[in-house]
């Protein structure tokens, strides 16, 4: 199944290290902020498709995750949110950025055995900056030949990836926690992909079983499990 593979990507959070454990964390926190407001239920509620709507403009990670949350604040407090609750927002957000990074159990050990094989690259959504941050911080820079922060992982962005690596499809393999985007848009345009999955999943990168169905792909318990498959 693997046997043309030349490439092999990883998205990284919550397939490298921990990340959307974070976000549920600082929902959590949030929603206190906004106790006196709100239930909890509407403030998750309001935060979730505040966040969805500005993905156009901010993208993916913490910074537009910060102010997504001012929004939602300001809207659930009806403007009367105050300043020191604003700042305790904007704390928050600061934590998240200088949490350690939480490599996964297994990655290093699967990363050292598969680059000396293959070419591996990191291929993942978020902040640019954060990102670099965080490779930096995991000592993982090493083992990847090129680091991708994309903007979307539709099959459009792929495509272009493919064509930046000169490569054809089917000699690259997507390794990711997301059927979303690291799974199902690499299948539809003839690269392979390996879904290993976290145990949280935001609910953006949900996908319903309909849309999985006949698709082709190995699902893991473990990213260990990789090197049974290469």
């Amino acid at each position: 199944m693997y046997k043309n593979c030349k490439v092999i990507a990883f998205d990284a959070d919550d397939t490298l290290w921990v990340n959307e454990t974070y976000f549920r964390d600082a929902e959590k926190e949030f929603s206190k902020i906004l106790s006196k407001y709100e239930t909890i239920n509407k403030i998750d509620q309001e935060l979730f498709k505040i966040e969805i709507k500005n993905l156009e403009l901010y993208g993916y990670g913490i910074k537009g995750f910060m102010l997504s949350m001012i929004e939602c604040a300001l809207k659930l407090s009806n403007y009367k949110i105050s300043q020191y609750e604003l700042d305790k927002i904007l704390i928050l957000g600061k934590k998240m950025l200088n949490k350690p990074v939480e490599l996964l159990d297994g990655v290093e050990e699967v990363l050292e055995k598969l680059h000396k094989k293959y070419k591996l690259i990191v291929a993942t959504k978020g902040d640019l900056l954060d990102q670099e941050r965080k490779l930096e911080k995991s000592g993982l820079l090493k083992y990847f030949h090129h680091i991708e922060v994309m903007s979307e992982k539709k099959e459009e962005d792929y495509k272009k990836l493919i064509k930046h690596l000169d490569i054809n499809p089917n000699q690259l393999l997507m390794i990711g926690n997301s059927l979303k985007s690291d799974v199902l848009p690499l299948l539809k345009i003839g690269a392979s992909a390996i879904h290993v999955p976290f145990h949280i999943t935001w609910s953006y990168e949900k996908v319903s079983a309909n849309e999985t169905k006949n698709s082709d792909f190995h699902s893991l318990n473990h990213i260990k499990d990789v090197l049974k498959l290469l």
